[in-house]
Protein backbone atom coordinates (compact mmCIF):
# COMPACT_ATOMS: atom_id res chain seq x y z
CA UNK A 1 0.00 0.00 0.00
CA UNK A 2 2.41 2.23 0.79
CA UNK A 3 4.80 1.32 -2.40
CA UNK A 4 1.48 2.47 -4.59
CA UNK A 5 2.73 6.03 -5.20
CA UNK A 6 6.56 4.79 -5.19
CA UNK A 7 9.83 5.02 -3.87
CA UNK A 8 12.13 8.59 -3.72
CA UNK A 9 16.03 7.39 -4.14
CA UNK A 10 18.04 10.30 -1.99
CA UNK A 11 21.45 10.69 -3.35
CA UNK A 12 23.98 13.45 -2.04
CA UNK A 13 26.70 13.32 -3.93
CA UNK A 14 30.15 16.02 -4.57
CA UNK A 15 32.75 15.56 -7.17
CA UNK A 16 31.27 11.66 -8.40
CA UNK A 17 31.39 12.84 -11.92
CA UNK A 18 32.10 9.26 -13.00
CA UNK A 19 29.71 7.34 -10.72
CA UNK A 20 26.24 9.49 -12.18
CA UNK A 21 25.39 7.48 -14.88
CA UNK A 22 26.51 3.85 -13.90
CA UNK A 23 24.25 4.75 -10.49
CA UNK A 24 21.76 5.49 -12.19
CA UNK A 25 21.28 2.70 -14.87
CA UNK A 26 21.96 0.21 -11.65
CA UNK A 27 19.02 1.90 -9.75
CA UNK A 28 16.65 1.75 -12.85
CA UNK A 29 17.85 -1.97 -13.05
CA UNK A 30 16.81 -2.83 -9.50
CA UNK A 31 13.57 -0.99 -9.30
CA UNK A 32 12.36 -2.90 -12.82
CA UNK A 33 13.53 -5.96 -11.40
CA UNK A 34 11.12 -4.86 -8.19
CA UNK A 35 8.23 -3.21 -10.34
CA UNK A 36 8.29 -0.16 -8.47
CA UNK A 37 7.89 3.53 -9.42
CA UNK A 38 10.26 5.56 -8.45
CA UNK A 39 12.42 9.10 -8.54
CA UNK A 40 16.09 9.26 -7.88
CA UNK A 41 17.06 12.68 -6.79
CA UNK A 42 20.81 13.48 -7.17
CA UNK A 43 21.88 16.43 -4.65
CA UNK A 44 25.23 18.16 -5.85
CA UNK A 45 26.87 19.28 -2.74
CA UNK A 46 28.73 21.95 -5.02
CA UNK A 47 31.20 20.01 -6.76
CA UNK A 48 33.75 21.64 -8.89
CA UNK A 49 34.36 18.89 -11.35
CA UNK A 50 31.45 17.28 -14.05
CA UNK A 51 29.17 15.87 -11.41
CA UNK A 52 25.91 18.07 -12.27
CA UNK A 53 26.87 17.86 -16.16
CA UNK A 54 26.54 14.23 -15.75
CA UNK A 55 23.20 14.47 -13.49
CA UNK A 56 21.76 17.04 -15.99
CA UNK A 57 22.78 14.24 -18.43
CA UNK A 58 21.13 11.59 -16.68
CA UNK A 59 18.05 13.59 -16.56
CA UNK A 60 17.48 14.12 -20.22
CA UNK A 61 18.06 10.36 -20.35
CA UNK A 62 15.62 9.66 -18.16
CA UNK A 63 12.73 12.35 -16.99
CA UNK A 64 12.71 10.12 -13.03
CA UNK A 65 16.00 11.74 -12.55
CA UNK A 66 15.98 15.03 -10.71
CA UNK A 67 19.08 16.99 -9.83
CA UNK A 68 19.35 20.00 -7.11
CA UNK A 69 22.61 21.94 -6.21
CA UNK A 70 23.94 23.34 -3.98
CA UNK A 71 25.26 26.80 -4.72
CA UNK A 72 28.77 25.89 -2.43
CA UNK A 73 29.60 23.11 -0.42
CA UNK A 74 27.92 22.26 2.61
CA UNK A 75 28.48 18.86 3.49
CA UNK A 76 26.75 15.40 3.20
CA UNK A 77 23.69 16.08 5.91
CA UNK A 78 22.65 19.05 4.20
CA UNK A 79 22.67 17.84 0.67
CA UNK A 80 20.74 14.33 2.50
CA UNK A 81 18.37 17.27 3.98
CA UNK A 82 17.58 18.97 0.72
CA UNK A 83 16.84 15.66 -1.12
CA UNK A 84 14.61 14.54 2.02
CA UNK A 85 13.21 17.66 2.04
CA UNK A 86 12.40 17.49 -1.88
CA UNK A 87 10.94 14.28 -1.93
CA UNK A 88 7.31 13.40 -2.95
CA UNK A 89 6.83 9.89 -1.97
CA UNK A 90 5.80 8.28 1.01
CA UNK A 91 8.93 5.64 1.14
CA UNK A 92 12.20 7.00 0.74
CA UNK A 93 15.39 5.56 0.19
CA UNK A 94 19.14 6.35 0.80
CA UNK A 95 22.45 5.17 -1.28
CA UNK A 96 25.98 7.05 -1.09
CA UNK A 97 27.09 8.38 -4.85
CA UNK A 98 30.39 5.91 -4.87
CA UNK A 99 29.12 3.39 -6.25
CA UNK A 100 29.67 1.07 -2.78
CA UNK A 101 25.91 0.43 -2.08
CA UNK A 102 24.46 -2.01 -4.59
CA UNK A 103 21.09 -0.76 -5.51
CA UNK A 104 20.50 -4.73 -6.11
CA UNK A 105 19.95 -4.84 -2.47
CA UNK A 106 16.52 -2.03 -2.72
CA UNK A 107 13.67 -4.97 -3.58
CA UNK A 108 14.99 -7.15 -0.52
CA UNK A 109 14.98 -4.65 1.70
CA UNK A 110 11.37 -3.06 0.60
CA UNK A 111 9.87 -6.55 1.65
CA UNK A 112 11.32 -5.88 5.36
CA UNK A 113 9.31 -2.60 5.43
CA UNK A 114 5.97 -4.03 5.11
CA UNK A 115 6.35 -4.64 9.03
CA UNK A 116 8.70 -1.85 9.92
CA UNK A 117 8.95 1.40 9.95
CA UNK A 118 12.97 2.17 8.77
CA UNK A 119 15.09 -0.81 7.36
CA UNK A 120 19.08 -0.39 7.91
CA UNK A 121 21.65 -1.71 5.50
CA UNK A 122 24.82 -3.50 7.65
CA UNK A 123 27.66 -3.96 5.50
CA UNK A 124 29.01 -7.57 6.64
CA UNK A 125 31.72 -7.57 4.36
CA UNK A 126 33.39 -4.07 4.65
CA UNK A 127 35.49 -2.67 1.67
CA UNK A 128 36.79 -0.15 3.95
CA UNK A 129 40.84 0.70 4.56
CA UNK A 130 41.75 0.37 8.86
CA UNK A 131 41.10 4.45 8.99
CA UNK A 132 37.37 3.86 7.87
CA UNK A 133 37.27 0.27 10.14
CA UNK A 134 38.44 1.78 13.56
CA UNK A 135 37.09 4.96 13.68
CA UNK A 136 33.19 2.85 13.43
CA UNK A 137 34.46 0.40 15.74
CA UNK A 138 34.88 3.76 18.36
CA UNK A 139 32.39 5.49 17.58
CA UNK A 140 30.33 2.37 17.80
CA UNK A 141 30.91 2.27 21.27
CA UNK A 142 30.80 5.95 22.47
CA UNK A 143 27.50 5.56 20.93
CA UNK A 144 25.94 2.67 22.89
CA UNK A 145 27.59 3.78 26.15
CA UNK A 146 26.11 7.30 25.36
CA UNK A 147 22.62 6.73 23.74
CA UNK A 148 21.87 3.26 25.14
CA UNK A 149 20.13 2.86 21.71
CA UNK A 150 22.32 2.19 18.45
CA UNK A 151 22.30 -0.06 15.31
CA UNK A 152 25.00 -2.45 13.90
CA UNK A 153 26.25 0.04 10.84
CA UNK A 154 25.59 3.73 11.68
CA UNK A 155 28.06 4.19 8.17
CA UNK A 156 26.00 2.57 6.08
CA UNK A 157 24.09 5.33 3.66
CA UNK A 158 21.67 2.05 2.23
CA UNK A 159 18.58 2.77 3.49
CA UNK A 160 14.72 2.84 3.43
CA UNK A 161 12.26 4.16 5.69
CA UNK A 162 8.55 5.52 5.51
CA UNK A 163 8.25 9.22 5.22
CA UNK A 164 6.41 9.35 8.88
CA UNK A 165 10.06 8.47 10.12
CA UNK A 166 10.88 12.36 8.88
CA UNK A 167 8.87 13.81 11.79
CA UNK A 168 11.41 12.71 14.18
CA UNK A 169 14.46 13.92 12.69
CA UNK A 170 15.79 17.54 12.36
CA UNK A 171 19.06 19.54 9.94
CA UNK A 172 22.19 19.26 11.76
CA UNK A 173 25.56 18.62 10.48
CA UNK A 174 25.98 14.72 11.07
CA UNK A 175 22.27 14.06 10.70
CA UNK A 176 23.29 11.08 7.89
CA UNK A 177 25.11 9.21 10.60
CA UNK A 178 22.26 9.46 13.40
CA UNK A 179 19.04 9.13 11.12
CA UNK A 180 18.38 5.28 11.88
CA UNK A 181 19.75 6.29 15.81
CA UNK A 182 16.91 9.44 15.83
CA UNK A 183 13.98 7.28 14.21
CA UNK A 184 14.28 4.42 16.64
CA UNK A 185 15.06 6.45 20.04
CA UNK A 186 11.73 8.23 18.71
CA UNK A 187 10.15 4.41 18.82
CA UNK A 188 9.92 3.28 15.36
CA UNK A 189 10.79 -0.05 14.51
CA UNK A 190 13.76 0.03 12.46
CA UNK A 191 15.30 -3.38 11.23
CA UNK A 192 18.79 -4.03 9.94
CA UNK A 193 19.29 -6.11 7.25
CA UNK A 194 22.78 -7.45 5.35
CA UNK A 195 23.59 -5.41 2.38
CA UNK A 196 26.60 -5.62 -0.44
CA UNK A 197 29.55 -3.44 0.13
CA UNK A 198 31.48 -3.01 -2.72
CA UNK A 199 35.03 -1.39 -3.25
CA UNK A 200 35.48 2.27 -4.82
CA UNK A 201 35.86 2.25 -8.64
CA UNK A 202 36.10 5.93 -9.12
CA UNK A 203 36.80 9.08 -7.46
CA UNK A 204 38.24 9.49 -4.35
CA UNK A 205 36.72 9.05 -0.35
CA UNK A 206 35.95 12.59 1.44
CA UNK A 207 36.53 11.04 4.85
CA UNK A 208 39.57 10.84 7.16
CA UNK A 209 40.16 10.58 10.91
CA UNK A 210 39.63 14.06 11.56
CA UNK A 211 35.92 14.12 9.49
CA UNK A 212 34.52 10.82 11.18
CA UNK A 213 35.89 9.99 14.47
CA UNK A 214 36.07 13.38 15.76
CA UNK A 215 33.29 15.34 14.03
CA UNK A 216 30.57 12.01 15.11
CA UNK A 217 31.97 12.10 19.20
CA UNK A 218 31.12 15.98 19.19
CA UNK A 219 27.75 14.78 16.98
CA UNK A 220 26.79 11.84 19.69
CA UNK A 221 27.13 14.54 22.26
CA UNK A 222 24.51 16.68 20.88
CA UNK A 223 21.94 13.82 20.20
CA UNK A 224 22.31 12.29 23.52
CA UNK A 225 21.55 16.05 25.01
CA UNK A 226 18.37 15.86 22.46
CA UNK A 227 17.53 12.48 23.42
CA UNK A 228 17.26 13.65 27.12
CA UNK A 229 14.96 16.46 26.32
CA UNK A 230 12.87 15.29 23.30
CA UNK A 231 8.88 15.06 24.01
CA UNK A 232 7.61 12.27 23.82
CA UNK A 233 5.28 10.77 21.55
CA UNK A 234 1.63 10.52 22.83
CA UNK A 235 -1.63 9.43 21.47
CA UNK A 236 -4.33 12.56 21.22
CA UNK A 237 -7.73 11.91 21.60
CA UNK A 238 -9.99 14.39 19.99
CA UNK A 239 -13.18 16.29 21.05
CA UNK A 240 -15.07 14.10 18.17
CA UNK A 241 -14.40 11.17 20.46
CA UNK A 242 -11.78 8.84 18.16
CA UNK A 243 -8.67 8.35 19.60
CA UNK A 244 -5.92 8.80 17.91
CA UNK A 245 -4.49 6.10 15.82
CA UNK A 246 -0.87 4.89 16.21
CA UNK A 247 0.58 6.83 12.61
CA UNK A 248 -2.09 9.94 13.63
CA UNK A 249 -0.43 9.86 16.86
CA UNK A 250 2.99 10.64 15.39
CA UNK A 251 1.98 13.12 13.36
CA UNK A 252 0.19 14.95 15.95
CA UNK A 253 3.57 14.98 18.48
CA UNK A 254 5.65 17.68 18.32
Amino acid sequence: MLLSAGISIVVPVYNEEENILPLAAQVAMAMKSAGFGYELIFVDDGSSDGTWQKISEAHRQDQRIRGLRHARNCGQSAALWTGLQASRNDVIGTLDGDLQNDPADLPRMLQQLQSADFVAGIRVKRIDNWVRRVSSRIAGRARRAALKVDVADTGCALRLFKRSVLEAVFPFNGLHRFLPILAASAGFKVVEVPVAHRARTAGVSKYGIGNRLWRGIFDLMAVAWFQKRRLPRVEVETTEGASAGKDDSKRATK
